[in-house]
């Protein structure tokens, strides 16, 4: 990257920490960046450091909130008896494209991966674990990833669970193995929603 001035090269690296950013597509980004007005840049920036400040944690099911409990934990009409359990807050955007999904969610924050240190309390468990032995929960869907650390994590989730009388069930595999939900399209996430089994 020496072919590049240090500040255009400082951008580059800086867009190369993204996931699934390369070499190529940080440079294209940079140079559109340089494309932009000041004011064009400056609303992008403002946005970011706008969005780093602002999204906070929500109590409940420790997703995104702009402040207090979000959108859907706030939502009178969602079903509080079922809780949808996923890996990340992306995850729930993807999950309510399910439109006949009326429950809600728990954000776990990732997936368990003891050899990278991931391990149960470094994850939303414990809090998963109270709202559902607060009572009132009828079903916990596990719709975490179909790769080796979601289907640890749900396992794991299953056997801690199963103390609280919650039915416990897994999305079907009409996810392929190994994907991430978030690629998934509606028809597949809602078949794989309708397909559920139960998970003891």
């Amino acid at each position: 990257m020496t072919e590049y001035i240090p500040p255009i090269r400082r951008l580059i690296e800086e867009f190369r920490k993204l996931p699934g950013v390369g070499s190529k597509t940080a440079a294209r980004y940079a140079f559109a960046m340089l494309e932009r007005s000041e004011e064009e840049t400056a609303a992008f920036a403002d946005a970011i450091l706008g969005a780093k400040r602002d999204v906070r944690r929500c109590p409940v099911c420790c997703g995104f909130s702009a402040g207090g409990e979000c959108e859907i934990c706030a939502d009178p009409d969602r079903d509080r008896g079922i809780i949808c359990v996923v890996e990340d807050p992306k995850d729930v955007a993807v999950m309510e494209r399910v439109r006949g999904y009326r429950g809600v969610y728990h954000v776990l924050g990732g997936a368990l991966a003891p050899l990278d240190h991931v391990t149960p309390d470094k994850l939303h468990i414990k809090e998963l674990i109270d709202r559902v032995a607060a009572g009132g929960v009828r079903e916990v869907i596990l719709a975490t990833n179909p790769t080796p650390a979601g289907d640890t994590t749900a396992t794991y989730l299953a056997r801690a669970l199963e103390p609280y009388g919650a039915e416990v069930s897994r999305l079907a595999y009409g996810i392929p193995v190994g994907g991430d939900i978030e690629y998934a399209d509606e028809v597949t996430l809602y078949r794989a929603m309708e397909g559920r089994r139960n998970f003891r």
